[in-house]
Parts: structure tokens; C-alpha cells; sequence
């Protein structure tokens, strides 16, 4: 997938549908938190993945991209900082950590 503006425009659509469908489960189950909703760890992977793509696609081609998009982009970068906690480990996998380290990860 090639880095565009138009793909960036795409990725963040999905992420606001998918949130969206997010707190209608959540509403549906009863009304349980999202903190308490098993899909918070995929949904922090998406965001992690959508603000990387907007860093790149502003470090690949700043002037063509237009100034409500980089607005966008910051507003994915502070929503990732919110839930990076949240997101799946890259350096270690889960049989590899120790009890203090999966405990902070799975948020318990």
C-alpha cells in the first residue's frame, strides 16, 4: 500500500467506524466499560498503526498533505499516547515476560 494522503483518509475512517461499533457492543452488553472491553487491545494495534502511518506520511511528503489532514494526524498521535499501554508487545512475546511485566501489559 503505497502512503497517501487518500489511504491515510481511509485508515482513520475505519478506526472512527470501528470505535463507533465499539461503545455500541459495549452499550449492547449491559453497559460495561470500554476499559473493560476485550476488543481495547486491538483497537489500541489499529491506532498504534494509523498514527505511524500519518508520521510517515508527513515525513514523506509534507506539502502535499493538507492542513485539516495534519490536524487529523495529531489528534491519532494523542489518542495513542492515551492507550500505548494498551497496544501488543513487539520486543518480547507473552511466554517470554515475567508475571510483572504481562500483568502491566494485559492491564490487570
Amino acid at each position: 500500500m503505497a502512503i497517501t494522503v487518500q489511504n491515510f483518509i481511509k485508515l482513520a475512517n475505519f478506526y472512527n467506524q470501528m470505535a463507533m461499533m465499539m461503545s455500541a457492543i459495549c452499550v449492547e452488553k449491559g453497559g460495561i466499560d470500554i476499559e473493560n472491553y476485550v476488543g481495547r487491545f486491538f483497537a489500541a494495534d489499529t491506532l498504534e498503526f494509523i498514527a505511524e502511518y500519518g508520521r510517515r506520511l508527513l515525513a514523506t511528503d509534507p506539502k502535499s498533505v493538507p492542513a485539516d489532514v495534519v490536524d487529523v494526524i495529531k489528534k491519532f498521535e494523542e489518542q495513542y499516547k492515551k492507550v500505548k499501554t494498551l497496544t501488543t508487545p513487539t520486543q518480547k512475546p507473552i511466554y517470554e515476560m515475567s508475571l510483572e511485566e504481562f500483568e502491566r501489559i494485559m492491564n490487570i
